[in-house]
């Protein structure tokens, strides 16, 4: 049986499914952005694209985490 999924990456499905773009894509958005800090980057999403403050929080985090 495989783990189920914990942390930011558990909020990726309903991300997907309720803003129908890929998590690569959202990543990419957030890596392409100026803003380098987590809550700049968590309000632009929320801004910009109308994210919820949860989903903008977890792919960013987990974006930052990644390209440390």
């Amino acid at each position: 049986m495989s783990e189920p999924v914990k942390g930011p990456a558990s909020y990726f499905p309903s991300i997907e499914k309720k803003y129908g773009r890929p998590i690569a894509e959202w990543k990419d958005l957030i890596r392409a952005s100026p803003l380098t800090k987590h809550m700049e980057l968590v309000t632009w999403l929320k801004t910009e694209h109308g994210l919820g403050h949860g989903h903008a929080s977890a792919l960013v985090a987990h974006t930052l985490a990644e390209d440390k």
